[in-house]
């Protein structure tokens, strides 16, 4: 069974992508396949008591296990949207927040890209709201270290997911 991302802890918040609706198929934009730029991310609804925010995006469909593809994390509470395009290989994002490692092996996004002819995958984007204005992750942060590091702080979550096949 692939590893989820998501700490499924304190009611569920909305997060959208203009994008592509929850379900959807990601735009090819935000793919390796065109320019592998990651899309816009809006929340509403996240609890009161929220002080920071974590997103992880991941692909539990991927051959060898599940395969991480952004981590952000120390997203100040008062930020509500993460633009489209964040800049690569960049740790920290002013105004954002930390960028960690993802699977492809270096910082920010990396959009989807299964093997051709591998039925579609899905791709969650798993946002977190937390009871502290930061986490303490010893560097390079990757999506476990996050992910263990938000253990008992979670508040609420939400999540988006987008499917994408290669031909």
């Amino acid at each position: 069974m692939p590893k989820e991302y998501v700490l499924r802890e304190g009611p569920q918040f909305t997060l959208i992508s203009p994008s592509f609706k929850d379900g959807d198929v990601i735009p090819r934009r935000h793919t390796c396949d065109g320019d592998d730029v990651s899309p816009r991310l809006e929340w509403e609804g996240q609890p009161p008591n929220a002080r920071s925010f974590a997103l992880i995006m991941y692909d539990p469909d991927a051959p060898m296990g599940t395969f991480i593809h952004w981590v952000i994390y120390n997203i100040p509470a008062s930020v509500r949207s993460i633009p489209e395009g964040v800049q690569k290989e960049a740790e920290s994002l002013p105004g954002l927040g930390l960028q960690g490692v993802n699977d492809f092996g270096y910082l920010g996004y990396g959009g989807p890209c299964p093997p051709r002819g591998h039925g579609p995958h899905r791709y969650y984007f798993a946002l977190h709201a937390l009871s502290v204005d930061s986490l303490s992750v010893r560097r390079p942060a990757t999506a476990a270290k996050v992910l263990d590091a938000m253990r008992g702080k979670v508040v609420g979550y939400a999540v988006l997911m987008g499917r994408y096949q290669r031909s």
